[in-house]
């Protein structure tokens, strides 16, 4: 039986070599330290799951509005303008089944048979296969590890042809943690004005930055810009909420209506304990936020150090989320017991093999010469992870 054409443009993840493997070495018994994982190590905090508990109590397990509970919508509104100088009303916000739903969602709606989509690289894994399914034409624009992984006003203004209708930005950035600065963002959103193309912008890590970085979400600009912005957040991250599938994006009015319109045949809404659940998150103490943002932020200064100092590797120090992005590239064409590390996905496969740390080869981002490893672990893991990882690179030549 013949598949549709889209279905056939869509990939599957490039990460299932190593995946698989792991999976083997798992069943076999062998311990491994996962560095792969893409979510929070922290549960839920203990307010967020007893608002959960009494939603189920009250009977809150009914079908909501597609759009999502005027509670939680409105605890969005409130977060917006709190945390972002942001101001938005409910008809111009949508609550979808998670951050990617939300994006699935506004590319579906903005996206025509042909137009072009601008990625930058290294991007999340989806990015690119959403586009396709929306019929629309990935372009993907390489950005330098140099600029920290940021696409520049030069680098986007060549980018842009007559069939560009999009730019998807990642603030803070998966894999590579890198954050927009406010000089920044106002470098791309005069050329994205002058071009009068939409912005997807992901902002689901905007509660993981720091050094004291100022996070600027892009919308907040000025007016112009954020008629041309959907901005898309969640409570996975920040909350530790993963499971739980909540997340939104806000943006022009017309723009979320025509998301309505591909949510209310495909999900029809989220799920209604989850978004009372929410509520409490957005509306309720932080604390628990801030915790867990200075045990990652101990967590990356340990880990970015300690890989950066193995000769021949360069890791960026990220300004975000929970992700190293190192350049692996030197130990291309090194062997070790008849193996020759030639890619990304060799050297991931070594270190699954020699070191038992299993990390992401960087091709499922589009960064040949790299790998993702994820700081969401404990310190004890991360220690041993980096010793076995020096004792296993020593070892090629």
């Amino acid at each position: 039986m013949i598949m549709s054409d889209r279905i056939e443009k869509v990939e599957m993840s490039k990460t299932m070599i190593v995946a698989t493997r792991a999976m083997d070495l798992i069943k076999q018994g062998v311990e491994l330290i996962d560095l792969t994982v893409g979510e929070p190590d922290f549960p839920t905090p203990d307010n967020v799951k007893a608002a959960a508990i009494k939603a189920i109590n009250n009977n809150k397990t009914k079908y909501t509005f597609n759009e999502g509970y005027y509670e939680l919508r409105e605890a969005i509104i409130a977060k917006l303008k709190r945390d972002n100088n942001l101001e938005y009303t409910v008809k111009e916000i949508l609550v979808s089944g998670g951050a990617k739903n939300s994006i699935h969602n506004a590319l579906q709606a903005l996206v025509s048979v042909g137009d072009e989509v601008i990625i930058p690289s290294p991007y999340w894994v989806s990015y690119p296969q959403m586009v396709k399914l929306a019929d629309g034409i990935p372009v993907i624009v390489e950005t330098k590890q140099e600029d920290n992984f940021k696409i520049t006003p030069e680098i986007l203004r060549n980018s842009i042809t007559g069939k560009t209708k999009v730019l998807i930005i990642c603030n803070p950035s998966n894999p590579t943690g890198s954050a927009y600065t406010k000089e920044e963002l106002e470098a791309l959103s005069k050329v994205i004005i002058e071009k009068d193309i939409y912005v997807i912008s992901d902002e689901i890590y905007e509660k993981l930055i720091y050094d004291n970085f100022d996070f600027v979400s892009l919308a907040s600009l000025n007016n112009e810009i954020k008629k041309r912005t959907v901005t898309i957040n969640g409570v996975s991250k920040a909350f530790a909420m993963t499971g739980w599938r909540i997340g939104y994006a806000v943006g022009e009015e017309s723009i979320i209506q025509n998301m309505k319109k591909v949510q209310s045949h495909g999900t029809s809404c989220a799920c209604t304990i989850s978004q009372m659940a929410s509520v409490e998150a957005l509306n309720g103490p932080q604390d628990t936020v801030e915790k867990m943002k200075v045990e990652y932020e101990r967590r990356r200064n340990y880990l970015q150090k300690e890989i950066d100092a193995i000769e021949g590797i360069n890791c960026n120090k990220p300004e975000g989320a929970f992700y190293l992005l190192p350049n692996i590239s030197s130990y291309f064409g090194k062997s070790f017991n008849g193996k020759t590390v030639n890619n990304s996905d060799d050297f991931a496969l070594y270190l699954l093999e020699e070191a038992r740390v299993s990390t992401v080869p960087g091709t499922a981002f589009g960064a040949e010469g790299f790998i993702r490893l994820s700081y969401s672990n404990s310190m004890e893991n991360l220690e041993k992870a980096v010793a076995a990882i020096k004792e296993a690179l020593s070892k090629l030549k």
